[in-house]
């Protein structure tokens, strides 16, 4: 037993090595609260974006500073808040979790864990709102993003470090695409990020099942704020998404984003600047409804050598009422992104899918992301498929067409034919330029429109076995040479001859589709 010598001894030594050290927080009381908001008085230190501690395990934004007050949108669950409550500053400014760990989860905008899996280790945090890398940090956008559709790939190709905006009415076909880009990154060196805003539960879960399926879960970081969740979850969503990517870009990776979509994320933004009672401007969204999203999208971007060579590329999602693309929100985002891909419904009815428009799509990068060999294929199709939609057009009076016009719309129909593409079957790269050299040269001009896509199926399986050898040049040089086509011109020849199409198909019915896809009048979500 110890003496009281020894414990004063074991005292003295505690106090000798003692560090106090102060600590120092703003403290303020809630005022008012409610729908997702508080107001906050005497926080007079209180950064903008700074962190705020309701205590109860809920923390807020301070979205508001004012001359006597702080308006925070609470993060989380505001219902145990009451008016006069305790309000303390953190210091931090609002930051999420980020890292390798995240890869292959299901998270809320605070990076917490929603799919069940357990906690998730992370060892790093970035700020959620960030300024965008400066004009002398960037390089031009010259690597391609393959998307295996090949309507995309050909036209309006996506580069790493773009912008391309996805547009269009409810049930076109928007997130297919931004899904089926995620499924053809499987195995590449692309990280996915997949930002669900304001979006029903049943179809987040109906999407991570898919990505789960075609094993593109593995390099996908799934980030959720649904319909239920707060305008303020809402509001964050992209930006917490946001800092997912840009920890693999600054780290001299490649990173893709998806924002589905930014139509909801304006109107979270909206329903929180009007209850913060920011003045309202044209449809009542606040003033910096455009600098929202520019200060967003301007963060993807590709980073020069000297600043890792890495790269994030932004896919934002914009739905239009009724194809008014010239509509406020619409013709913002369009301004601010590289292009965009325009998705119609009569397109989409009449049972071409992916329902593209390919006269109004673009990409403002161009041939700059594509590789060589499919600039060089692809360069007639978008003057051979806009002849052919004015020359349909025309032909619908039913006048004589001379026979150069028949041609044009007989080869103007097997495109379109040839562009159509399942959902959720991705195609390789090497692929895409021999169906499109097909398309443009002529070779599908002597197949039944009704044959063109077993036309199709079947190249790809002698690709796959007889042609292997030029499938594997064409990826391998990447460029179209004189010897690469030569080659090519001659596989196709050779298929036909063992692949006879006569002017009806094969057995006298219509092709059957692959094992797997859906039916031609499946929608697509």
């Amino acid at each position: 037993m110890a003496t009281s010598s020894e414990i004063t001894d074991i005292i003295k030594a505690q106090i000798r090595r003692f560090e106090g050290q102060a600590e120092s927080a703003d403290v303020g009381t809630v005022v008012e609260v409610g729908d997702g908001i508080a107001r906050v008085h005497g926080l007079a230190g209180c950064m903008a974006s700074e962190l705020l501690d309701f205590g109860h395990d809920v923390f807020g934004l301070a979205f508001n500073l004012e001359e006597d007050t702080v308006s925070a949108i609470v993060l989380g669950e505001y219902q145990e808040i009451k008016e006069g409550d305790e309000v303390r500053t953190t210091g931090r400014i609002a930051s999420v979790p980020v890292g390798e760990a995240l890869v292959g989860r299901v998270v809320d905008p605070l990076g917490r864990p929603i799919d069940g899996k357990g906690s998730i280790a992370t060892k790093e945090t970035r700020r959620i709102d960030v300024v965008a890398p400066r004009v002398i940090t960037r390089k031009n956008v010259d690597t391609p993003v393959q998307t295996g559709i090949k309507a995309i790939d050909s036209m309006t190709a996506i580069g790493r470090g773009q912008r391309e905006l996805i547009i269009g009415d409810r049930q076109t076909g928007k997130t297919a695409i931004a899904i089926d880009t995620i499924i053809n990154q499987k195995g590449k060196d692309l990280t996915c990020i997949y930002v669900a805003i304001g979006q029903k539960e049943s179809s987040v879960a109906k999407i991570v099942a898919t990505l789960e399926e075609h094993g593109a879960l593995d390099h996908t970081i799934v980030v959720v704020a649904g319909a239920a969740d707060p305008a303020t979850l809402q509001y964050i969503a992209p930006f917490a998404g946001c800092a997912m990517g840009e920890y693999f870009r600054d780290r001299g990776k490649d990173a893709l984003i998806v924002y589905d979509d930014l139509t909801k994320h304006a109107w979270a933004y909206r329903q929180v600047s009007l209850l913060v009672r920011r003045p309202p401007g044209r449809e009542a969204y606040p003033g910096d409804v455009f600098y929202l999203h520019s200060r967003l999208l301007e963060r993807a971007a590709r980073m020069n050598d000297e600043n890792g060579g890495g790269s994030l590329t932004a896919l934002p999602i914009i739905e239009t009422q009724a194809n008014d693309i010239s509509a406020y929100i619409p013709t913002n985002v369009i301004s601010i992104t590289d292009g965009q891909i325009y998705l119609e419904t009569d397109l989409f009815n009449a049972g071409i899918r992916p329902a593209i428009n390919t006269g109004l799509s673009v990409s403002r990068v161009g041939g700059d992301a594509q590789i060589k060999a499919m600039s060089k294929v692809t360069g007639s199709l978008r003057i051979d498929l806009g002849q052919y939609r004015e020359l349909a057009a025309f032909a619908q009076f039913g006048s004589d067409l001379d026979k150069a016009t028949q041609q044009q719309l007989r080869r103007g129909e097997r495109l379109v034919e040839m562009l159509k593409q399942p959902q959720y079957q991705p195609i390789p790269v090497e692929k895409e330029i021999v169906i499109i050299f097909c398309g443009t040269a002529g070779y599908l001009d002597d197949v039944p429109r009704e044959s063109v896509q077993q036309f199709e199926r079947d190249l790809y399986r002698y690709m796959d076995s007889v042609g292997k050898k030029v499938a594997d040049r064409i990826l391998k040089e990447k460029r179209w040479t004189p010897e690469l086509e030569k080659d090519v011109r001659a596989m196709i020849e050779e298929f036909k001859k063992s692949h006879p199409y006569g002017e009806k198909p094969l057995g006298g019915s219509a092709p059957q589709p692959p094992t797997g896809a859906r039916p031609p009048a499946a929608a697509r979500t």
